[in-house]
């Protein structure tokens, strides 16, 4: 079971939410999740431990964002696409992917490792410059990852009729 499994586990990602999370704005909306969790640690210097609520608030709202959008009206676009090429990245081992495709996302993934070890040090330090530096780590990697994950998608669409029927457009 690869990381992206136990991860879409522990998110308790089914179809239902995977088709859910594939409505553009659920991808672009769950780019504020990293902000509010730096915002909701930093404000322990104003709220103490009342600022664990909004770290949970955040967590809460990490959580919430697949399952809040409907279905979207069409997938015929990158972001719809860049959800569909995760699936097809978590499903791997079971269908595997060409090589071209297998080194880059883990590249990707260990920027944005990276990036949230600057941020971790610099909310403990309260280090705005560090901290804005490894959120850039963190986007630079996840939205490069997406891309990538748009790329797998059209490359791995047409060999399985469950990847094909996750496209579709309005009538």
């Amino acid at each position: 079971m690869t990381l992206e499994n136990k991860i879409s586990q522990l998110f308790q990602m089914d179809d239902a939410t995977w088709t859910r999370h594939a409505n553009p704005w659920s991808v672009w909306t769950r780019n504020t999740v990293l902000p509010l969790l730096i915002l909701a640690i930093w404000s322990r210097v104003w709220l103490g431990w009342w600022s664990l609520l909004w770290v949970a608030v955040a967590l809460l709202w990490n959580w919430v964002n697949p399952r809040l959008f409907t279905q979207p009206e069409t997938t015929d676009n990158w972001a719809s696409k860049a959800v569909f090429g995760e699936r097809v990245w978590m499903n791997r081992n079971q269908i595997p992917v060409p090589a071209r495709h297998q080194t880059m996302p883990n590249i990707l993934t260990t920027v944005a490792a990276i990036g949230t070890g600057f941020v971790a040090w610099g909310v403990i330090e309260l280090d705005l410059w560090i901290t804005l530096f490894g959120a850039a780590l963190i986007y630079a990697g996840k939205l490069w990852f997406l891309d990538r994950m748009v790329w797998l998608y059209e490359d791995m669409k047409d060999t399985n009729p469950e990847y094909q029927s996750w496209l579709y457009s309005p009538k």
